[in-house]
C-alpha cells in the first residue's frame, strides 16, 4: 500500500533532480529491460518527464509516474557528475 506521504516525498526528490542526469530501467516484456539515460525536464502532479538521447543523437521525451517508481516497476539511478559511466542507485 502506498502512503500519500511517500508519494509526496518521491515528488519532492524528483523536483530536486530537475536538470540532472538519471538512468531509468523498466520492464519491456519477454525478459527485455529498456534503459533510458537522460535529464529530468519537468515534474507534474502525477508524472515526471525526462529528455533522452539515443545513439543516433535523436532526442525523445519520456514520462514515468511516481507510482511506478514507488512500486519499483521503474528503477531509477542518479548519474554522478564526475563520471558518466557509474550509476548510483536511489
Amino acid at each position: 500500500m502506498i502512503i500519500s506521504s511517500d508519494l509526496e516525498m518521491c515528488k519532492s526528490k524528483f523536483q530536486e533532480l530537475i536538470g540532472k542526469r538519471i538512468v531509468c530501467k523498466t520492464n519491456g516484456g519477454r525478459k527485455r529491460i529498456i534503459t533510458y539515460i537522460g535529464t529530468v525536464e519537468h515534474c507534474y502532479p502525477n508524472v515526471f518527464t525526462m529528455l533522452c538521447k539515443n545513439e543516433a543523437g535523436k532526442e525523445s521525451l519520456v514520462s514515468f509516474s511516481y507510482i511506478d517508481v514507488l512500486t519499483r516497476t521503474v528503477r531509477v539511478g542518479i548519474m554522478p557528475e564526475k563520471s558518466q559511466e557509474e550509476v548510483v542507485a536511489v
